[in-house]
């Protein structure tokens, strides 16, 4: 009987010592579901509010299907991983980025269901969560609305082509590289009835080397067509950028992008 008191009452012990780490540092948004986001987004890592991660997006949705929304995290220094979360959406998580060689940069397009909290938590090498968000208003119903793509019956003739284009970056260094690319996929949730879920799941960015430059796990509320823009750094003597990956179906996307500028700089010397 002791015995079984004593652990109950260790079990109180923790779940109150846990419940005061979460609410340590209120949540600037005053969400109700910060705390499940907190477990199940960032599982219960240590978490810090912080203004350096901007976030950036409308204050009001007029496309609940397609909301821009960009994410800064480079005042933080080396980030290891970014988070995008929409505390509200029936799929919260909208994307994981780990930027190996890149800025910790990232602009994307998403779909909204409500209102809600739009955040990026960015995990720092100590294993610190550092979150910035912003409250978007949304009339909703964007992740439970079938794609425009489904009303085009050549659709799955594009499926997985890939749009991109890259220029000279902002980035420290002369070997930075802004790219923006566009995959064709119709990004299904599997919450409009009858069409099951169907999304990209993940993109490598590459250099000449084949190096992995950045990485993106996508999932379903980000937009139909999704657009991505990140800045990467690829090896000094990369002329293109490589493009792979896949959806939840194993569709293959894959594509290569040059680097026109690279290959000017480069022309004296391969004479």
């Amino acid at each position: 009987m002791l015995n079984t008191l004593g652990a109950g009452l260790t079990a109180v012990v923790l779940a109150t010592s846990a419940a005061t780490a979460v609410g340590a540092e209120p949540d600037p948004l005053r969400s109700v579901m910060w705390d499940d986001m907190h477990a199940v987004i960032l599982g219960g890592g240590p978490v810090r509010f912080d203004d350096r991660v901007l976030v950036s997006a409308p204050a009001s949705a007029e496309d609940a299907l397609n909301v821009p929304v960009s994410v800064d995290a480079t005042a933080l220094g080396t980030v290891e991983e970014i988070v995008v979360f929409a505390d509200m959406n029936p799929i919260p998580r909208i994307l994981n980025y780990r930027p190996v060689a890149a800025r910790p940069t990232i602009a994307l397009r998403l779909k909204l269901q409500q209102a809600t909290p739009i955040r990026a938590a960015a995990r720092t090498p100590d294993g610190v969560w550092h979150v910035g968000g912003v409250f978007v208003d949304a009339a909703g119903g964007g992740c439970t609305s079938p794609a425009l793509a489904h009303g085009d019956p050549t659709w799955e003739r594009h499926l997985g082509e890939v749009q991109a284009r890259a220029w000279a970056g902002s980035g420290a260094g002369s070997d930075s590289t802004r790219l923006r690319l566009r995959v064709r996929h119709p990004m299904d949730t599997g919450l409009a009835p009858g069409i099951p879920a169907f999304y990209l799941e993940d993109l490598a960015i590459r250099d000449a080397d084949g190096r992995e430059l950045a990485r993106i796990d996508s999932f379903e509320p980000v937009a139909e067509n999704p657009v991505f823009t990140v800045e990467v750094s690829p090896s000094p003597g990369s002329r293109s950028l490589g493009i792979e990956g896949r959806d939840n179906n194993g569709t293959e996307i894959e594509a290569e992008v040059p680097l026109p500028w690279r290959q000017s700089a480069l022309a004296p010397v391969l004479r």
